[in-house]
């Protein structure tokens, strides 16, 4: 993320009114009284939850800015008998309202037996991450008080923790800017149709830590190091020779069919319990050579098995 962010949230209302803006939805239902389809957008102060839901407003999505989460079972009444169809709703629910938990699991426990179609996205990024931010832009964390930033950081990791164990999507903005935000929110929410699973497949490199919000790990240093070949060293894991010097070594082919075959399982699984969006994280030392021809191969064996697939490399330009 960067500065662009928090332009967007200088605009964020303090005294916790409801912001409703309104995009030109291309989706509604049959009837009046059609159940809209509901997405929740929350996560951490500046970790991109004005970004996000400007994306579901472009496409097409009514968003509610700071809505009280007592007032979300309301929201969506309204959009059922409203005769303009509103049949998806996006809802930003965050700190601002402070008393923030009060009421939020009970209004989600009267969704899901209203039968809601609900998902929640949760914003995450890193401290360091979130610490430039807000110095970046002069602005105080809503929670800091009289402390500092990183005391407010870990007042709403604290508020958040049970949110984001529940989310059905969590995406980690520490190393994304506006623009990387809007591709992963257009991969998961563009489009007529909602596939069965969505995957994002992101190289990484160990040595700078694990994604946060990643639901599998595959290590690839049992492979050697094309690090330690001099010809090589230079490029990364999308130049044809280091794939090739990749994939000549004892195992790995191998490792890329078999875990193909172990993630088909596991995607079946996920259908079944209802679970859309995974994300895979494909690590090596530095997240330049081998993750990242690994990741390639990966994503592309994912697409030809139907599974939409997002790839990202996290690390593949760092030093």
């Amino acid at each position: 993320m960067t500065e662009h962010e928090h332009e967007h949230d200088r605009t964020d209302r303090a005294d916790g009114a409801a912001d409703v803006s309104t995009g030109t939805s291309t989706e509604t239902g049959d009837t009046g009284a059609a159940i809209p389809e509901l997405v929740i957008i929350s996560g951490m102060s500046g970790a991109g939850r004005s970004t996000a839901a400007k994306c579901l407003e472009d496409l097409g999505w009514f968003v509610v800015d700071n809505l009280p989460p007592a007032l979300i079972p309301t929201m969506v009444e309204l959009g059922a008998r409203s005769q303009g169809n509103v049949a998806r709703i996006a809802v930003v629910v965050d700190v601002r309202g402070r008393r923030f938990f009060d009421n939020l699991r009970e209004s989600l426990a009267d969704l899901d037996a209203k039968g809601v179609t609900r998902r929640v996205v949760f914003l995450e990024s890193s401290d360091d991450a979130l610490v430039r931010r807000f110095e970046s832009v002069r602005r105080p964390h809503p929670l800091q008080g009289d402390g500092r930033i990183v005391d407010g950081i870990a007042a709403e990791r604290d508020l958040l923790r049970e949110l984001r164990g529940d989310a059905d999507l969590v995406i980690d903005t520490s190393s994304l800017n506006v623009h990387e935000l809007r591709a992963k929110m257009d991969a998961q929410f563009a489009g007529d149709e909602e596939p069965e699973l969505r995957a994002t497949v992101m190289s990484f490199g160990f040595k700078y830590g694990l994604p946060v919000d990643a639901d599998l790990v595959v290590d690839c240093r049992f492979l050697p190091n094309p690090h330690w070949v001099p010809e090589l060293r230079p490029f990364t894991g999308l130049n044809e020779e280091v794939s090739a010097y990749v994939f000549d070594q004892p195992g790995a082919k191998e490792f890329l069919n078999q875990y193909t075959e172990l993630l088909q399982l596991v995607a079946a699984g996920y259908r079944r319990e209802g679970k859309r969006y995974v994300t895979i994280a494909v690590g090596c030392t530095g997240g330049k050579h081998r993750s990242v021809a690994m990741s390639e191969k990966l994503a592309a064996r994912l697409a030809t098995e139907g599974i939409e697939t997002v790839l990202v490399h996290r690390d593949m330009g760092r030093e």
